[in-house]
């Protein structure tokens, strides 16, 4: 697994780059979606990977217009900006994760949050949107929800998410256990040659 990994790792830059997903090619009318599972074993290695792609993209393709946005920070920062992250951390130290979790439902409804991300990513201003921090972000935020959520806001702006699973272009399972639903409007960015 782990050499397959390196290779799919190493295919991650030009993938991205490749004039196919910056120009939404040969999509016919679907949206330019792209997901990149790896095994949740291999997180760290993934994070490390991903201050990679951020240094290569300029030095590979100078203009090159992209953000990163780490699902989770993007969560905190929204509860931040409304004023509701001490009052959720009180929350859950008074009543626990659950209760938490209930009471975040409404404020961060998968729309809210795309549509906060769409303002704080800009996607008319980049060229490509590369998207982490999937599994930090649940059970708070799930990703087929928020992803069909995203598809009419995101305009013609690529979105390339590092997904802790699996995608089998049928369905997602995070963390390779969880079924989160059947979502198959997304591409593999590399498939994995060993998947079966």
């Amino acid at each position: 697994m782990k050499a397959s990994l390196d290779q799919r790792l190493n295919r991650v830059i030009d993938r991205i780059l490749s004039k196919e997903l910056l120009s939404n090619a040969g999509l016919g009318n679907e949206i330019g979606f792209y997901i990149f599972d790896y095994d949740p074993a291999e997180e760290m290695k993934v994070r490390g990977f991903l201050r990679i792609v951020e240094e290569q993209l300029p030095k590979r393709k100078p203009g090159i217009r992209f953000v990163h946005i780490n699902l989770f920070s993007l969560i905190v920062e929204y509860l931040q900006d409304r004023k509701l992250l001490d009052r959720a951390f009180e929350l859950q130290k008074a009543k626990g994760s659950e209760e938490l979790l209930k009471a975040l439902k409404g404020p961060l409804h998968e729309l809210k949050i795309a549509k906060y991300l769409v303002e704080k990513a800009k996607p008319e201003q980049q060229d490509v949107i590369l998207m982490s921090g999937v599994g930090s972000a649940w059970p708070i935020l799930r990703s087929h929800t928020l992803l069909n959520s995203l598809h009419p806001l995101m305009e013609d702006t690529p979105l390339v998410v590092f997904y802790p699973g699996k995608y089998d272009g049928q369905g997602l399972r995070l963390f390779g256990k969880l079924k989160e639903s059947n979502y198959y409007r997304a591409f593999q960015l590399v498939p994995d040659p060993t998947a079966a």
